[in-house]
């Protein structure tokens, strides 16, 4: 809930006051129970106690990697479980967090693509997540940079309301205190998704799943380009509203002799000509149920090579793959 929400459920002839500090006490404060919120009134605490839960998720499990990656098995109110991961490092600390129960989008080297959609998160269930994860591990609290990334089980622009009321709950200061800057949103390419996320006056970062280089080959790999296809997908890029200091991101995954050909790079490069942007590449984390293979090193390097001459281009270094936490592995694995 945000603030308006919250003063519909305090008992009647409260100030308003009281909301913003009920806000204040879930959000920044991160607590544990709705009777600890000591600023207020004991009888206040009771009651809103008995009439509200809080709401945040409960451990099922967790996954401990050998690189300190943690995944989390996150149980939600109706018993369903979502996967969220943190990745701390020295500089910064980084929480992938889930916006559905499974996915729609039926992406071929994706194993949260095989169970099929369960349901959306509500906004407090993406909230939560970030929550559990930040107080379980003590973060937000020293000088470390803190990012968000929505990268986890679903596509979050077909959850876009609940992604953003979030995102607001995320960046404002008496919630979690976070900044947009810090927080990136990952799609699959939902055209009208995007523009509505362009015109949203509060909103994460926008990253986007490319995967391959022709029209043909990724409606192979994501059929979900049979419907919004790649070079509309271009076109909506090029009119997306970036604020000053911000640019696209674009993911490929690599699949070995599938998508990770030099001629694939060099038109990765036709295609984000004019863009202000920046190239992310993940080669393929294998799991159980994927018909492809992780590409070679050198072939990883060659393809970055080749897009780096004319895009900032990176390659992704997996995280937790020793547990299943890396990209495009999360499935309920044990």
């Amino acid at each position: 809930m945000e603030v308006s929400e919250l003063r519909q459920i305090l008992p009647a002839g409260q100030p308003a006051y009281r909301a913003d500090q009920v806000y204040r006490a879930i959000y920044h404060q991160k607590i544990s129970d709705l009777v600890q919120i000591s600023n207020l009134p004991a009888k206040i605490r009771t009651e809103l106690a008995s009439n509200a839960e809080l709401g945040l998720p409960v451990a099922d499990h967790i996954y401990q990697s050998t690189d300190g990656t943690r995944r989390y098995l996150l149980r939600l109110a109706d018993g369903r479980t979502v996967e969220t991961v943190l990745m701390p490092e020295e500089d910064r600390d980084t929480v992938c967090i889930s916006s559905q129960v499974g996915c729609p989008v039926d992406c071929k080297f994706c194993m949260t693509a095989l169970m099929g959609l369960e349901r959306s998160l509500t906004a407090g269930e993406i909230v939560g997540q970030v929550l559990f994860v930040a107080r379980d591990n003590n973060l937000l609290e020293d000088s470390k940079r803190f990012n968000i990334v929505m990268m986890g089980m679903g596509e979050p622009l077909l959850n876009l309301p609940n992604v953003l009321k979030a995102t607001r709950i995320l960046v404002d200061p008496n919630g979690v205190g976070t900044s947009e800057r810090r927080i990136t949103v990952s799609t699959a390419g939902i055209i009208p998704r995007i523009e509505e996320l362009g015109k949203a006056e509060i909103r994460p970062k926008l990253a986007i799943s490319l995967n391959a280089s022709t029209e043909e080959s990724r409606q192979a790999l994501m059929p979900i380009t049979r419907k919004w296809h790649l070079s509309d997908l271009m076109d909506v890029c090029k009119a997306y509203p970036l604020r000053p200091w911000e640019r696209l991101t674009f993911e490929y995954v690599l699949l070995r002799g599938v998508n990770d050909t030099d001629a694939d790079a060099r038109r990765v490069v036709r295609l984000l000509a004019n863009l202000n942007c920046k190239v992310n590449l993940i080669a393929l984390n294998p799991g159980p149920g994927i018909p492809f293979e992780t590409p070679l090193r050198e072939r990883v390097a060659s393809f970055q090579e080749i897009v780096r001459r004319s895009v900032p281009c990176f390659i992704r270094k997996p995280r937790g793959l020793d547990i299943y936490a890396a990209c495009g592995q999360l499935k309920r694995n044990n």
